[in-house]
């Protein structure tokens, strides 16, 4: 009797510890649940935040795009309206002239009304009339006035002055027969180490190089085709194997204050007297072969034309 007694108490022993056992792994398993169902949840409207902010992001994006291009083009439109307002955009004017607007459509080109001041002597220019302008500027104004018909013309020789060098005139020392049997010889070595000077600035454009690097290697070619370069970069306005009275401005105008043969020396180039100089009038006065000139003027022209 004990004995059954004793096996009735130990099952209902075990059945009550195995209730308890259910019930707490229930609860467990509803904590478990509830733990997870809101982690779940909370990782869902992270990832949903995350993409409406992109989206956010996106159309701010978008919007920013269009303001940008929006002023772009209204940049652009403004460019535009400003070229079709300014006729002066693309007009081009002389020395001594500016352009003036006339109306939306309409430029003219003027005489300048005012040069600036030029404090420095060495910005002074002389003229063909021996008289001293305080700029070239000055010097393209008077010639303008005149050419306009202007009031303020100072006479009718003043339609065509010019600069006939740099600096203030003075007393040019005459030039001797020593000097001038010498300078074609300075003249030669002056255009050699010009081209050479340039070349190493590499301000001596492509179709001209060619003939320095000639020049430094041959020393026949030193003093030809310094003497052709020359000749063919003076002739150029306008192009016609011909070098002009005032196509030399560019070389005699720098020198005249300096090589007091200069002029002499041009004058004696124009053999014939015809207010120009060939090439074989340039390579003559330089004691140049004529057999070593080659006119190489088209050839380097064409080759300039490709090069710009």
């Amino acid at each position: 009797m004990r004995t059954k007694l004793q096996l009735l108490l130990f099952a209902l022993l075990v059945v009550c510890l195995l209730v308890d056992v259910s019930a707490k792994q229930r609860r467990r398993n509803s904590k478990y649940h509830r733990r997870t169902t809101t982690t779940e949840a909370s990782v869902q409207d992270e990832v949903m935040n995350m993409l409406e902010a992109d989206e956010i992001a996106e159309e701010a994006a978008e919007d920013a795009e269009v303001t940008v291009e929006d002023g772009r083009n209204e940049v652009g439109s403004k460019r535009q309206s400003l070229l079709r307002m300014d006729p002066c955009m693309h007009k081009h004017c002389g020395a001594g002239r500016v352009c003036k607007t006339i109306d939306d459509e309409t430029a003219e080109c003027v005489c300048v009304e005012i040069c600036d001041e030029e404090v420095d002597p060495r910005r002074k220019v002389c003229t063909n009339h021996n008289e001293t302008f305080g700029s070239d500027c000055e010097v393209y104004q008077a010639r303008c006035f005149c050419d306009t018909g202007d009031d303020r013309c100072r006479g009718p020789n003043y339609q065509h002055v010019h600069i006939e060098y740099y600096g203030e005139c003075r007393q040019m020392p005459e030039c001797r027969e020593e000097d001038m049997a010498d300078f074609p010889r300075r003249m030669r070595d002056w255009l050699f180490n010009i081209m050479r000077d340039l070349a190493d600035r590499q301000e001596l454009p492509s179709h001209y190089l060619k003939m320095q690097r000639e020049a430094e290697t041959n020393h026949t070619l030193r003093w030809t085709n310094a003497a052709i370069w020359k000749w063919c970069d003076l002739d150029g306005h306008p192009h016609d194997r011909a070098v002009s009275r005032h196509e030399l401005f560019p070389i005699k105008a720098p020198l005249m204050a300096l090589e007091h043969c200069i002029a002499p020396f041009l004058d004696f180039c124009d053999m014939n007297n015809d207010h120009k100089i060939t090439l074989i009038e340039w390579g003559k006065c330089l004691q140049l072969d004529e057999e070593d000139l080659d006119d190489k003027c088209d050839e380097l022209a064409e080759a300039k034309n490709s090069d710009q």
